[in-house]
C-alpha cells in the first residue's frame, strides 16, 4: 500500500500505528472536500498543460466517482494508507495509471489537507448559521407570545425587579445574533484558498491560485505561502472560539432552564420525552440534555485551548504536530452543531407555567418601582431609595401585568423590540443564503451535482 511519501524503505509498524493515529477515521469527513479540490486543481494543470484533455477528464470522472462511493460508505481508508489523500490517490493511480500520478504535481499533501479542511469548515459554518438563525427566529416567536407574561427578575439569584418571559427569551435572541457576528467573521477568515502554497515554498510551475481558488468558490487566494501552514490550527481555533460564545450563550439558557424548571420553581415545564429517567429512584425526570449542553460548552472551549496549546510554540512551515489538530476541531464543530439543534427542539416545547411565575411576585419585587414613583414626585432618587428600603415591610401586592407594561423604553419588558431582532434574522438569512448559494453553484460546477461536504454523523 503506496504512502505518497513512499522512497525505498519501509516505515516501522509500531511508528507507523502512532503517527497515523485516528487519522484514517477522521478523514472520513474531508473526503469528498479533498476530491472538488483534486478537481479544480486538475483543471488548472490542464489549463497550463501538465495534463491532457483526456487526462484531465478521467480524473474528474473518477473524483467524481469516490465522491459517489463515500457518500454510500464504500470507499475505503485504511491505517496503511496514512490519510484520505494517500487512498484518493492510490485510488486514482490504480484506475488510471499515468493520469493519477500526475495529480500531485505542484500541490503537497499540507495544502492539499489544508484545502479540504476549508471546504469542510465553510460547509460546516454555513450550515451552523442556519441551525442558529432558527434556533434565534424561535426564541424571538417564544418571546413574543410570552412578551406579557411576568416573570420574577434575579439578581445575585434573588428576587430583583418585575420582568417577563418574553424578556428572559429576547435577550438570549439577541445574544445569540451577537454571537453570529463572531461566526461570520470566522467564515470570512476561513473563505481562502490555501492551494498553490504546496509544502510552504510554492512551486516553479507557472500555476494559478486565482483559477483554483475561483473554481472552489473561494473569496480569495490566501496570498503568503509560507503564512498558509502558519495559518493551519489557527483559523480552526478561530472557528472553535467562535463557537465558544455561541455555547456560552447556550449554557447559560440551558442553566435557566434546569433551574426554572425545578419543583421550587417550576416557572418551565420540561416534555417528558426530553428527560431522562433514574435507575433507581422512580419518580425522576431529568433534564440531561440540558446539563450534557452545560458540560459541553466546557469541551468546545477545551477543544479550542487544545488547538491553541499544540500551534503556539511551532516554528514556520510545516509540522507534524499540526496532525493533533485535527480532531479537536472535527468533534468541536459536531458537538456545537448538536447542542444548537438540541436546544432548538427544547424551545419549541418547553412549557410556560403562568401561575408559578405570578407566585414569585411579592411586594418587594416592586421596590425599586415604588423608588423611581417617588423620584417622579420630585425627591432625590438616594433620598427615595433609603426611604423605600427602611420600610420594605409596607410595600403591597401590586399587578404585576402593569408592572412590566408601563416599562416602555426600549428594550424594557413593555417595548422589547423583537422587529429589531427579526430584521437582523432576516439580514443575516439574507446575506447567508445568498453566500450558500453561490458557493454552491462553484461546487456544483466542478462535479456536476450537489456535494455534501460537511456530514455530522460521519464525524468520529
Amino acid at each position: 500500500m503506496a504512502k505518497l511519501w513512499q522512497k525505498d524503505y519501509s516505515l516501522d509498524q509500531v511508528v507507523e500505528h502512532f503517527t497515523v493515529g485516528e487519522d484514517y477515521l477522521l478523514d472520513r469527513n474531508i473526503v469528498n472536500g479533498d476530491c472538488v479540490s483534486g478537481i479544480a486543481h486538475a483543471e488548472m494543470l490542464e489549463s497550463i498543460g501538465i495534463l491532457t484533455e483526456i487526462e484531465f477528464k478521467s480524473l474528474r470522472n473518477e473524483l467524481v466517482n469516490i465522491i459517489k462511493l463515500n457518500d454510500r460508505g464504500k470507499f475505503s481508508i485504511l491505517p496503511g494508507h496514512e490519510d484520505c489523500h494517500t487512498a484518493i490517490e492510490n485510488h486514482l493511480t490504480s484506475v488510471l495509471g499515468e493520469a493519477g500520478k500526475k495529480i500531485h504535481t505542484g500541490r503537497s499533501r499540507n495544502d492539499q489537507v489544508i484545502a479540504a479542511i476549508r471546504l469542510y469548515s465553510r460547509a460546516f459554518l454555513i450550515e451552523f448559521q442556519r441551525v442558529c438563525l432558527k434556533l434565534t427566529s424561535n426564541l424571538i416567536d417564544f418571546a413574543g407570545t410570552n412578551s406579557n407574561v411576568p416573570m420574577p427578575g434575579r439578581t445575585h439569584m434573588q428576587i430583583a425587579m418585575p420582568s417577563s418571559v418574553g424578556l428572559w427569551a429576547g435577550a438570549y435572541a439577541e445574544g445569540l445574533l451577537d454571537d453570529l457576528y463572531l461566526v461570520a467573521a470566522a467564515y470570512n477568515l476561513n473563505n481562502m484558498c490555501p492551494l498553490g502554497s504546496a509544502a510552504s515554498y510554492g512551486v516553479s510551475l507557472p500555476i494559478k491560485r486565482e483559477m483554483v481558488a475561483h473554481a472552489l468558490g473561494f473569496e480569495r487566494v490566501q496570498n503568503n505561502v509560507l503564512y498558509v501552514n502558519n495559518s493551519r490550527g489557527k483559523i480552526e481555533s478561530v472557528i472553535l472560539d467562535a463557537l465558544e460564545q455561541v455555547m456560552i450563550t447556550l449554557s447559560k439558557m440551558a442553566q435557566d432552564l434546569i433551574l426554572f424548571s425545578m419543583p421550587e420553581f417550576k416557572y418551565f415545564s420540561l416534555p417528558v420525552e426530553l428527560c431522562t429517567g433514574s435507575s433507581i429512584m422512580p419518580q425522576k425526570r431529568n433534564p440531561a440534555a440540558l446539563e450534557l449542553i452545560r458540560a459541553k460548552a466546557s469541551a468546545v472551549s477545551a477543544f479550542s485551548m487544545q488547538i491553541k496549546s499544540i500551534i503556539k510554540g511551532l516554528p514556520s512551515g510545516y509540522n507534524r504536530d499540526f496532525q493533533d489538530t485535527k480532531a479537536p476541531f472535527i468533534k468541536g464543530l459536531n458537538v456545537g452543531m448538536n447542542c444548537v439543534r438540541i436546544m432548538d427542539l427544547i424551545i419549541r416545547r418547553v412549557k410556560v407555567n403562568e401561575k408559578k411565575l405570578l407566585e414569585g411576585f411579592i411586594p418587594e419585587i416592586f421596590a425599586t418601582d415604588r423608588a423611581m414613583e417617588l423620584v417622579g414626585r420630585g425627591i432625590p432618587f438616594r433620598d427615595a431609595y433609603r426611604q423605600v428600603g427602611c420600610s420594605l415591610d409596607t410595600l403591597k401586592d401590586e399587578d404585576p401585568y402593569e408592572a412590566i407594561r408601563k416599562k416602555t423604553h426600549t428594550g424594557a419588558t413593555g417595548n422589547l423590540g423583537l422587529d429589531s431582532s427579526r430584521n437582523r434574522i432576516k439580514e443575516f438569512e439574507s446575506l447567508l443564503e445568498t453566500e450558500a448559494a453561490r458557493v454552491e453553484k462553484r461546487i456544483t460546477g466542478l462535479a456536476g451535482f450537489k456535494v455534501l461536504l460537511f456530514k455530522p454523523e460521519q464525524s468520529v
